[in-house]
Order: C-alpha cells, then structure tokens, then sequence
C-alpha cells in the first residue's frame, strides 16, 4: 500500500501496548447489558430540529478552492464530474463535511516522523487552518451536528506531546490501536480541547448523528473493539455490537435510523490472532466486511462478502446505499470506491485509478463527494479531492 494508505487506513487505529484492561466500574454505563444480551439505544437528550437547509450552497454553488483535475477522471468513472484535488503534498485523508457545506475537516502529516494533525479547509478560499495543538497523534475529526460549531477527534496528546511510534510490522501487517487516543471536543474558532468520555484503553472514530448530534464511535471500554453511541453531552453511553472482532468507522445514515461500519468476525486460529494482537492494541485488517443495522443495534445486516479489506463505508444520498472502499478489484494494494445497494446486492464500482481511493463522504446536500486518493501523482502521496456526484 502508499505510504498513507498504511497510515490512514489505520487512521482509526492505535498502538502496540499492553493488553486491554477489563473496564472499570465506572467507565461502563449503570445499564450496561451483558454480553449475549440485545443492546439498547442511546436516546438523544433532546429533539433538535434536521439540517437547517439555508445554511447548505445553492444548486448552483461549486468549490473554489484547489484546481481542475477533471483530466484525472477515467472514462470508466461516470459518477464522477468537475473533479478538483484540494490538497499538494503529505499526506491528507479522512475529509469530512461541516454541517454548511463549505468547510471540510481533515487529517494531514507532512511525512515520515511526523503525527497526524487535524485541520479545517475552506471550499471557497482554499484556506487551510491547524485545529489541534500538534502534540502527539490526532485522528477522525468530525464536526458536532447539526449546528457545526464543535469539533470532536480523538488524541494522544494527554498521555505525551510526543508523537507515538507507528506499528512494528514484523508479525505481518497490522493496525495499531493506540491506547492513549482518548476524545476531545474542541471549539471551531479553537480553544483548548475537552476530554469527552475518557476511559482506560481505545475511544476513537467518532462521528455523529445529523438530526440530534448523536456519538457513535469505537472503544475497548467493553473488553473489544465495539461500537457505542451516546449523547453529545455524555449522557445515555450504550453499547451496539459484542461480537468478538473489529468494529470500526460506523457513520449514521442521513435520516438516523441507521448505521453503516466496518467490521472482522474472525473465528477460529484467525479469532485466537484477533485476540493475541489485540492484547498487544494491535489488529490485521485484511479482512473486514460492511455492515448496516438500525441504530438501536438491532437488525444486522452484512452487505459484502468478499473476504477483502472493505472500509470507509457512507450512506450514498437518500440512504439507498452505501460508498465504501475495497480492495475487491484485484491486488490486495489496489483500492478503489463502490457502492453496495442498502438492501445488499452486488456492489458497483466507482473509481477505477490506480493505487488507493478511499475515504469518502458526501456534502450535506448529497451533491458533492469528497475522497482522498493517490491519483495524479506518484503514489507516495495522498491527496484530498473533490467532485461533483453524478447519479
């Protein structure tokens, strides 16, 4: 894989250390469900209203920002028009729309040695602004919603400043899951990040629910890598999944209703490696499937069955799929965007360059995608693009 493919795919990853430690009393919600029981939905504090449509582009409104790269499009791409790449140099993924639709959060490292760092970017200007404090390792921004005047991403930087050192490979290729990554809440106009929910072990993916701010995100708290929700202001901490194996980068459909995400059902010799590496905050992401179930962790679905690395899934607008990144195609180092139908089916392939496409999300009014991608350059760099979606 390029150089930030092995970073960014373990994006919401973490670090080699020790062991998980069995939570404590008080970092498990007082209703916390046992392990075979069904798990219960975290119920927002409070109603808020949807998205505040006046406050998204017009029809007519198209980034600024960055320059033409539609002679990057592959005639085989058809859902993809007036392609624009955003960022020149390091390493930048993991883009993720503000509730307005004219800013993008994201993470980006300069090279080797150095921390992802998040950053917010300007589709109008093509400004770009360092959010974090640089210290340590940050990762999976994410704006609050629906008002957008929050961030939440996960950092190292309470347990060092100094940068964590990436995974030792030497046991095949594996995803650190840092222990030290704890989430912040910081504000837009910058101020000092919040711990939110901090707790022995993994709390990182955070992303949230579009109607009433709603937290899903991923941590150990519970023993293994699970998904849980909870309310923006910490209330109402649930548990969705407790089947032995990686869940990760879960996003809400647009309506809420339901949740998309990545996740490993090892079993067997590939369980007990699950279980070995994740002793040491270590996971082998090589074979990760997509998911869909209701967002009260009910009604599991599985829409891939391939065996790949599948990741990076987003409901496509109007929640009748979902865009993810596989390495389905062909070599196990080429990556590429698909769709799956909602409902499961055969999926669809999107891009078609090579190397590594990956990380999507779609602007609040479905209109526009954004995806990072080593395209255009010599595959030691990734970089953030943006195109208009066509159905």
């Amino acid at each position: 894989l390029p150089t930030l493919a092995l970073l960014t795919l373990a994006a919401c990853g973490g670090d080699a250390a020790a062991p998980p430690a069995k939570p404590a009393a008080e970092a498990k919600p007082a209703d916390a469900k046992p392990a075979d029981a069904k798990p219960a939905e975290a119920k927002p504090a409070e109603a808020k209203p949807a998205i505040d449509l006046s406050k998204i582009p017009g029809p007519d409104w198209t980034p600024k920002a960055g320059k033409d790269a539609s002679h990057l499009i592959l005639p085989e791409e058809k859902h993809l028009a007036d392609l624009r790449q955003l960022t020149f140099g390091g390493d930048n993924a993991e883009a993720y729309w503000s509730p307005d639709g004219h800013h993008l959060i994201f993470q980006h490292r300069e090279g080797n040695g150095d921390c992802d760092q998040e950053y917010i970017y300007d589709l109008d200007t093509g400004e770009r602004k360092l959010v974090s404090s640089g210290k340590g390792r940050t990762t999976c921004g994410y704006y609050d919603w629906p008002e957008g005047k929050r961030l939440i991403y996960a950092t190292t930087e309470a347990d060092s400043p100094e940068c964590p050192p990436d995974p030792d490979m030497s046991q095949g290729y594996v995803w650190a899951i840092y222990k030290s990554f704890d989430m912040v809440w910081q504000p837009v106009e910058g101020g000092a990040p919040e711990p939110f929910l901090a707790a022995p072990g993994y709390d990182a993916e955070a992303t949230a629910c579009f109607l009433d701010g709603r937290i899903v995100f991923t941590s150990t708290r519970g023993g293994d890598l699970d998904l849980w929700v909870v309310n923006p202001d910490g209330t109402g901490l649930k548990q969705l999944t407790n089947t032995p194996g990686y869940d990760g980068g879960a996003f809400f459909t647009n309506d809420c209703e339901h949740i998309v995400w990545r996740a490993s059902r090892p079993q067997g010799e590939a369980l007990e490696d699950y279980k070995r590496l994740l002793s040491q905050y270590l996971v082998r992401p090589t074979s990760l499937e997509i998911y869909v179930m209701k967002s009260d962790g009910t009604d599991v679905r599985q829409l891939t069955n391939n065996g790949k690395a599948n990741f990076g899934p987003y409901p496509t607008p109007g929640d009748e799929g979902v865009i993810f990144a596989s390495n389905m195609g062909g070599s196990v180092r080429e990556f590429d965007l698909w769709t799956v139908p909602m409902e499961g089916g055969e999926p669809e392939r999107v891009t078609y360059a090579p190397s590594f496409d990956g990380f999507p999300m779609f602007s609040p009014d479905g209109r526009w995608l954004v995806f990072s991608s080593n395209r255009g350059g010599d595959g030691r760099e990734t970089n953030l693009f943006i195109a208009r979606w066509v159905p």
